[in-house]
């Protein structure tokens, strides 16, 4: 009686998403089946170039199909006022990314001596602020990455994403887009654009960073824009099986486990494509950080977070099998502090100067040291 008790409520938190679901399948991305059904195994990079090929695919299949857009092309910037401090000076901007398509920014530039300069796009977590919650201006700490960045000398913009800051009151319904997730990708790789177009940024040396909505919206851009050089991702992703939302609220709210996953900010056609079935979804997130590779991936998986560290640490263990094939084992970096979803100061310390030693900078004096 007591087994079949245990058992029953052990499905119901399963159920309301309290518990992550223990899967079986195979998260190895070293191998595929060809169109007779036989296994290969991937055994060199042009090999994995064409795995990773289809890992893009997939995403839009889960995402909606990227625009094309033509790289570097002009990103027209309207500078609206400008805020000083003695290390740099914060523009706002209105990006037109795209006709009638238009990204309010934060473009932060060092008052420091040597140029060009090394850029990182900072992108918000979850919070009807934006943007201006990367600026300090949200009442949890950790989140003010964009003006650490700029006060240790780095080039930073700071973009709204739809349905929050300035683009609160985005219609999602009426764009050209399947998704939030797939606009945010093309709006960043405009910023990319804006960024590689600026006499004072070196071209070379542009990353990304984010936490939460910003951790795993990094993810996706770094996976389908190859000009980053180092991604970080902090409370951005965990595998599908194991993710678990914050409350029982949110389940009943959003229509299942998954179902966050299929808001409009999110991936709509997880739900009325794939019907927040995790095993028909077309890609995982071990895959799109596998995209990165070769170039320099961090996450930050507090371990009490709802994207769950055990999903992070099970989807790493097949992303390191793909950078050690790529050559590049030491640029993947996970941490796993106690805490819930945050970005604790060790670890973005840690982020920091990972981002010093891939993009090549001397960081200014700062308390995040």
């Amino acid at each position: 009686m007591y087994i079949k008790l245990l058992l029953w409520l052990t499905g119901c938190l399963l159920a309301m998403g309290f518990l992550p679901i223990a899967s079986e399948k195979s998260y190895d991305l070293l191998s595929y089946k060809d169109s007779a059904g036989k296994n290969h195994r991937i055994k060199s990079k042009k090999e994995w170039l064409a795995r990773r090929k289809q890992i893009l695919e997939n995403l839009q299949l889960g995402m909606g199909s990227l625009p094309v857009s033509k790289r570097n092309e002009p990103v027209e910037a309207v500078f609206r006022d400008s805020l000083v401090t003695d290390r740099y000076t914060r523009y706002t901007l209105q990006l037109a990314v795209a006709e009638n398509e238009n990204v309010p920014a934060y473009y932060y530039v060092p008052k420091a001596a040597e140029k060009p300069f090394a850029a990182m796009l900072a992108l918000h977590p979850t919070g009807e602020l934006g943007k201006d919650i990367t600026d300090g201006k949200s009442p949890r700490a950790n989140r003010a990455y964009a003006k650490e960045l700029a006060e240790r000398g780095y080039a930073v913009l700071a973009p709204d994403f739809p349905g929050y800051g300035a683009l609160r009151d985005y219609d999602f319904a009426s764009d050209r887009y399947e998704s939030g997730a797939v606009k945010g990708v093309f709006n960043h790789i405009r910023c990319v654009d804006f960024l590689q177009s600026r006499s004072e940024i070196n071209p070379d040396a542009i990353g990304v960073i984010g936490h939460s909505l910003g951790g795993y919206n990094a993810i996706f851009l770094g996976a389908f824009d190859t000009r980053l050089k180092i991604v970080v991702a902090s409370s951005g992703w965990t595998l599908f099986d194991f993710y678990k939302p914050w409350s029982e609220e949110a389940v009943k709210r959003h229509g299942g486990r998954l179902g966050p996953w299929a808001q409009e900010v999110n991936m709509p056609p997880l739900r009325h494509r794939y019907h927040l079935d995790g095993s028909l979804f077309p890609f995982d997130f071990h895959e799109a950080v596998a995209a990165i590779a070769p170039r320099t991936f961090f996450s930050n998986s507090p371990l009490e977070d709802y994207f769950s560290a055990e999903g992070v640490k099970t989807g790493m263990k097949p992303i390191q099998e793909v950078y050690r094939l790529m050559g590049a084992v030491n640029n993947v970096h996970a941490e796993y502090p106690s805490g819930g979803h945050d970005f604790p100061t060790a670890q973005r310390k840690a982020a920091y100067h990972l981002i010093d030693t891939r993009l090549n900078h001397q960081p200014l004096d700062h308390m995040i040291e």
